[in-house]
């Protein structure tokens, strides 16, 4: 567990209403959680329902406010979701000869070696394609949605192969947050969903 000064100002919306404002937030780091805001009290509104509200053990001075207890949280002018994000945390993206290769109901979604390595911080690599790379004929967009609070808000895609449909077997960030902009439209692979074969290094 480690806790640090955190110089943003931070806020909490109740609707249109403010009811978190404060330039004295710490983060807390958890061991395998994400980071959490702990606040003086004074800085967190007295309407706030005490369930919502609880003195930080690990803040001595300071409380904690449930994450889902706010509409929406800001970091200076920038709204975050999620959870709050870690400063340690990194993602790189990085050109790569790395293999790809990517098959649905016997049909090749893709094979190439003109590929884009995302390495994050505590995650196995993943790699993106150009959408030139792949047999886009082949996928229609999902309706799912998923969101990462370092990478954005992806976008998913079924494969549709002859009379064969398989859901959310690729996904792509239309819109990145910054450090992630080289992934742009770029799409990646559900392993889960697919044949994927790949020569990334493996954990032991």
């Amino acid at each position: 567990m480690y806790v640090e000064p955190f110089p943003r100002r931070v806020r909490g919306y109740r609707g249109d209403d403010v009811v978190i404002d404060s330039d004295h937030v710490l983060l807390v780091h958890r061991a395998g959680q994400p980071p959490t805001y702990a606040f003086p009290s004074g800085d967190v509104s007295p309407d706030l329902p005490a369930a919502d509200v609880t003195a930080d053990e690990d803040a001595p001075g300071h409380v904690r406010v449930l994450w889902d207890a706010m509409d929406s949280w800001y970091e200076e002018e920038e709204q975050v979701f999620g959870h709050p994000r870690n400063p340690y945390h990194r993602i790189d993206c990085v050109p790569t000869r790395r293999r790809l290769r990517v098959e649905v109901a016997g049909a090749v979604l893709v094979d190439t070696d003109a590929t884009i390595g995302l390495y994050e911080t505590s995650l196995a690599p993943k790699l993106y394609v150009e959408r030139a790379q792949v047999r886009t004929d082949l996928l229609v967009p999902s309706a799912t949605t998923t969101y990462c609070p370092y990478k954005g808000t992806a976008s998913w895609f079924h494969a549709v192969v002859g009379e064969v449909t398989v859901d959310d077997v690729a996904w792509s960030y239309e819109d990145p947050l910054s450090e992630s902009t080289p992934i742009r439209g770029l799409l990646s692979f559900e392993p889960l969903r697919t044949t994927l074969t790949h020569d990334l290094p493996t954990s032991a």
